[in-house]
């Protein structure tokens, strides 16, 4: 599903600009979501908030990482996009020991410094491609959408981060609802700017998107609620295959050397840091006393 929303937000950003995809990305969720404030205690429950400051600069952060994400995804070849995307586990070691004061040894601490080579060997083609002014500009978007995957990757981490304090005072509902109300109102202002009225095939994609990201998302959340990171990890990698199969069916794409080097050093990278976290966490359980 993820990849499919990628396909269709790539489809879209031939016609549509980012900001408008991305805002009916947050009012078609907001239309999912809505059915489970009614269950939950209504709107105004889902409103209620220890933390308003937080749950807001929280909202504006996924409001970011989102746009940016859907950026990338019109500008790059998707596995590019996706591969770069997974920098965000990278970006989680030096958030977690900056925000969340977690010790970081040295082997997380190298296994990030790597990943973040095989970033820079992504980045490469994207700066030195390019002959002539036609070849200059799109060099110029190649850039600016690996700068987009990576400011992406960057802000999904720091989100997630937010998540996990935000996560200690309110409910998974509150959480939904101000992700999604602070990014609908946040990314309208300049869609207005940049409006244009989809016709039946965009609306139809775009409803499609929507449902799509929304579902994807509640797999993802569901998977990591019922099993360990270390185990899921290797299944969540398999979208770098989607996505590049999808490349090559639906854009003609063909991932060249550099995304492949780069993103197998990213992925090898990121699991480490996935496998060695789940392992610290239960030997820290199995030191624990039994309970009474």
């Amino acid at each position: 599903m993820f990849t499919f929303t990628g396909v269709l937000v790539k489809t879209l950003g031939e016609t549509l600009h980012p900001f408008e995809i991305s805002m009916f990305r947050g009012l078609v969720a907001l239309a999912v979501i809505l059915p489970i404030f009614a269950r939950t205690g209504g709107i105004r429950a889902g409103m209620k908030t220890q933390i308003p400051l937080l749950q807001m600069t929280r909202g504006v952060v996924g409001s970011l990482a989102m746009f940016l994400g859907f950026y990338a995804i019109v500008a790059l070849p998707l596995a590019d996009a996706q591969a770069i995307s997974f920098s965000r586990n990278l970006f989680l070691v030096p958030l977690a020991a900056f925000i969340l004061a977690e010790a970081v040894g040295p082997r997380r601490a190298i296994a990030a410094a790597v990943g973040f080579v095989g970033v820079l060997i992504m980045l490469r083609p994207g700066m030195e491609s390019g002959m002539g002014s036609g070849g200059d500009e799109a060099a110029m978007i190649l850039s600016l959408g690996a700068a987009a995957a990576l400011g992406h990757a960057f802000l999904v981490a720091l989100a997630t981060v937010l998540v996990n304090i935000a996560s200690r005072y309110d409910g998974p509902v509150t959480l939904m609802f101000y992700t999604n109300i602070v990014s609908v109102t946040l990314i309208a202002i300049p869609t207005i700017f940049v409006w244009q009225t989809p016709n039946m095939d965009e609306l139809i994609m775009l409803v499609a998107m929507g449902v799509l990201a929304t579902a994807s998302h509640n797999c993802f959340i569901r998977a990591f609620a019922m099993g360990e990171a270390s185990v899921i990890a290797p299944v969540d990698y398999s979208r770098l295959i989607f996505a590049a199969l999808a490349g090559w069916l639906v854009f003609a794409t063909v991932p060249d050397i550099y995304t492949i080097i780069g993103a197998s050093i990213i992925v090898a990278s990121s699991f480490y840091i996935v496998r060695r976290e789940a392992g610290l966490q239960k030997s820290e359980g199995d030191t624990l006393p039994p309970a009474p």
